[in-house]
């Protein structure tokens, strides 16, 4: 006999398939039925929990973004001027959120590569937030003369664009990172 699941833990079944789908074909490429298979449920027991598939790809972005405690830990060093250790909090953090679920950089880079609408909304709502942080400490850290005079917008997008390109070769093409070097280390170089 099956047992049968609590609402939550079926929504998280869901979550789980749609995640796998997505990161491998994309919004597009996926349907409800195939979610709905990968599940071991109808698909109408899908639109009982998410009423669109864009609902259910919605909960996933919001879910899997770590944005907020990145932001947290990188403005506990910031109140410090703590230099290093700003950069460090969000590169590490980045690091950590991909190594321990690969799976959305894949999402995100579909969403980007469909011109798919969530991934505006991801950009809005998360990197854009993540820029705008990082390009505010670094022009306040100029005024006070800790910094040389620089555009602060791109240093920000500089410092963000090199983490994201040694996560997706890794992610991507499958290079490992050096040996016997750990993500601090990776980071602090």
């Amino acid at each position: 006999m099956k047992e049968r699941l609590r609402g939550e833990e079926r929504r998280q079944q869901i979550v789980d398939a749609a995640i796998d789908l997505f990161s491998r074909k994309g919004f597009r490429g996926t349907t409800t039925r195939e979610i709905a298979e990968a599940a071991g449920i109808s698909e109408a027991m899908i639109f009982k929990h998410f009423t669109t598939k864009q609902e259910l790809y919605s909960a996933i972005i919001e879910a899997k973004s770590e944005t907020e405690e990145l932001l947290v830990r990188a403005a506990r060093a910031a109140s410090r001027n703590d230099d290093p250790g700003v950069f460090r909090s969000v590169g590490l953090k980045m690091m950590e959120q991909t190594e321990t679920d690969p799976s959305l950089m894949r999402l995100l880079l579909f969403s980007a590569l469909e011109g798919h609408e969530l991934s505006d909304i991801f950009f809005e709502s998360r990197v854009k937030r993540l820029h705008e942080f990082l390009s505010n400490y670094i022009r306040a850290r100029i005024e006070e003369g800790a910094f040389r005079p620089v555009d602060s917008l791109v240093a920000a997008r500089g410092f963000i664009g090199m983490t994201v390109h040694y996560l997706l070769i890794h992610e991507l093409f499958g290079v490992k990172r050096p040996p016997r070097s750990s993500p601090e280390e990776v980071v602090q170089t």
